[in-house]
């Protein structure tokens, strides 16, 4: 159990943009704590994408605002480059993913001890995972992308499942509001993962007003412990990988 409650909830954010500061302005209204995945390779790059169907600005913090953007949070890796893992090598996967968790540490001044996979789709496989579990002890957890739509606890941490994506969001209120209702006599943990870009696809705020609520709806709880993925995933009970 967390500090005695039987239910947690962590977020998960991906690829360090800027649009990270008004997701986090967002948690720290509403208590709440999350897990920012940076590329150390790409820190001020700026750059723009298609999302949801909309051009949206994916530039990148810089890192002497590293420190100071994600204090109260935790930052984790998301490799050098973003490459799909199960592309490269054994010891190119390890290079990716060392020498991020080293540029990150000397930026925010704790080790690294997570990740996300890099990439959509296959981002991951059996081999990625036994060559992080072999030679990168320092990475405790790995998350990927696919949703359980579940509370249950992970089986293994190096293939972290989420519970949702944030742009389910008709999903995740469903989600939210049965975690709400929940009387757990075992632990159980909500885990929601995404990229604060996204939330600018649509007009008018409506994607970023919309998440507030839901943020809303789950903060403040007696009955829930709000942590960042470390702090809630390395003290889970049960398997650890």
């Amino acid at each position: 159990m967390w500090n005695g409650k039987n239910k947690a909830l962590t977020f998960s954010y991906d690829d360090g943009v800027l649009q990270d500061a008004r997701l986090i302005k967002l948690f720290n209204k509403y208590g709440l704590k999350a897990t920012f995945n940076l590329n150390s390779g790409r820190l001020g790059f700026i750059e723009s994408i298609r999302s949801g169907g909309a051009q949206v600005d994916h530039s990148v913090v810089r890192a002497e605002n590293v420190r100071e953007l994600y204090s109260g949070h935790e930052i984790a890796a998301h490799t050098v480059t973003h490459p799909m893992l199960p592309s490269l090598s054994e010891d190119g996967i390890v290079s990716e993913i060392k020498e991020d968790c080293s540029k990150l540490a000397s930026l925010c001044g704790y080790d690294i001890v997570g990740m996300a996979y890099p990439g959509g789709g296959v981002n991951h496989d059996a081999r990625v995972i036994q060559t992080i579990r072999n030679r990168i002890p320092n990475i405790r957890y790995a998350r990927t992308i696919t949703s359980t739509y579940s509370f249950d606890l992970p089986k293994d941490l190096l293939e972290l499942d989420p519970t949702v994506y944030h742009m389910e969001l008709d999903r995740m209120e469903e989600l939210a509001q049965a975690f709400l209702k929940l009387e757990p006599e075992k632990p159980q943990l909500f885990y929601i993962w995404g990229h604060a870009y996204e939330l600018d696809a649509a007009a008018d705020d409506a994607f970023w007003l919309r998440i507030e609520r839901i943020f809303s709806s789950l903060a403040g709880r007696d009955d829930i412990f709000y942590g960042t993925n470390r702090e809630v995933l390395l003290d889970m009970p049960g398997p650890k990988q």
